[in-house]
């Protein structure tokens, strides 16, 4: 392993990222922690640098409904309206014609399994043009203003017709919430970051601040200007798409658990019928779509180019081998701010790398990403 850290040397000396936290397990433990370049001014960025994670959120919301279905309080089937009402207030967005929205009801129920698969018909102002004319047409905020009424995006197809990568993961999480009882910030607390030992994994990083990495945007001249965007601070709904701040090693102590088919050092996390919607496809014959940006803050997404990819109830899934890097049904994804990691059960290895950086995927990151990604599989053997 002692190439990995040389590659995490080099990717911030070639400025494919101004710094970053890795980290790779096997099945018995961490095998590999490195780090490379400042996470702030004056400090360097180790194992203790706090980063907001954004989208490596959905896979905790997820492991939160899936907690649920192993108690046989939700199943993937149950209609979001059943528990939510207020999802019925949500139309399909045929167009704009004369700057006012066109809408009609859908013709499909959305469920559970829809919103864990990105299949709802949700998706991001980020990668939908049709959402940012929405946007423009009516004033609707941004999901990351933190207020409930931001959730209420229109639906872009009806549901289980299209991929579609959204704000699904956040109603998914208030479905827990309503179900359970507790808040999703207490719930993932009390049945997933405390049982774990993810100490430093959190909802508000209060207490915290002095550890936390500074976000950086690439500018014009291919230098990194720092920029000012975290999650929502005490928002009326922890949106489970994005609200949390965690480590390197924290985010390895789930990702572990994952690995280990549901538990950690003794503390069962999932069961069985849990661990198997988490593991095998769930998008009922669709695929993956290619996310075209319609944002300068992030590149066009596209992982696994010309290679089948699907969707489980919680993670991206490569459904062929990738030559020199992990093997299929390999689980994956990422945040905006470029954090990343994957699973990969077949060969037994996680890795997480994570930095604060924008564009998401740009190509110097992902670059960068492939050859860490065969630096640990080489290493290997």
């Amino acid at each position: 392993m002692d190439n990995l850290q040389n590659v995490l040397a080099r990717a911030v000396e070639q400025r494919q990222l101004p710094y970053v936290v890795a980290s790779v397990a096997d099945r018995n433990g961490v095998i590999f922690e490195g780090a490379a370049g400042e996470a702030a001014p004056g400090r360097k960025a180790d194992q203790d640098t706090l980063f907001r994670i954004f989208s490596m959120t959905k896979a905790v919301g997820s492991a939160a409904a899936a907690i649920l279905i192993d108690r046989g309080k939700l199943a993937p089937e149950t209609p979001v309206a059943d528990i939510l009402p207020e999802w019925n207030q949500l139309k399909v967005l045929e167009g704009i014609k004369d700057g006012k929205p066109v809408m009609r009801a859908p013709k499909t129920r959305a469920t559970a399994r829809h919103l864990a698969t990105h299949t709802s018909g949700l998706e991001y102002e980020f990668w939908c043009q049709g959402v940012v004319d929405y946007m423009e047409a009516t004033g609707h905020p941004s999901v990351l203003s933190g207020t409930r009424d931001a959730l209420n995006y229109p639906l872009m197809t009806d549901p289980g017709t299209r991929w579609g990568y959204g704000p699904s993961i956040d109603w998914l999480g208030m479905m827990v919430e309503k179900v359970d009882g507790r808040r999703i910030d207490q719930f993932c607390r009390e049945e997933i970051f405390e049982p774990l030992g993810m100490k430093d994994t959190c909802f508000e990083p209060e207490g915290k601040q002095a550890r936390l990495a500074t976000p950086y945007i690439r500018g014009e001249n291919g230098a990194f200007d720092a920029i000012d965007i975290s999650p929502p601070a005490h928002p009326e709904v922890y949106g489970m798409g994005h609200a949390l701040y965690s480590t390197t090693p924290d985010y390895m102590r789930f990702c572990r658990m994952v690995l280990n088919g549901g538990s950690l050092d003794g503390q069962r996390i999932l069961g069985e019928k849990a661990m198997t919607l988490l593991s095998t496809d769930q998008m009922g014959g669709l695929s993956f779509a290619k996310m075209l940006s319609s944002s300068p803050l992030t590149a066009d997404v596209d992982m696994f180019p010309g290679q089948p990819v699907g969707h489980t109830f919680g993670y991206l899934q490569n459904r062929t081998d990738i030559s020199g890097r992990r093997r299929s049904g390999s689980l994956s994804w990422a945040g905006v701010m470029n954090t990343h990691y994957w699973i990969d059960p077949r060969t037994g290895l996680a890795a997480v790398f994570m930095t604060q950086s924008l564009p998401f995927v740009e190509q110097p990151l992902m670059d960068f990403y492939v050859d860490f990604e065969k630096a640990v599989y080489a290493a290997r053997g």
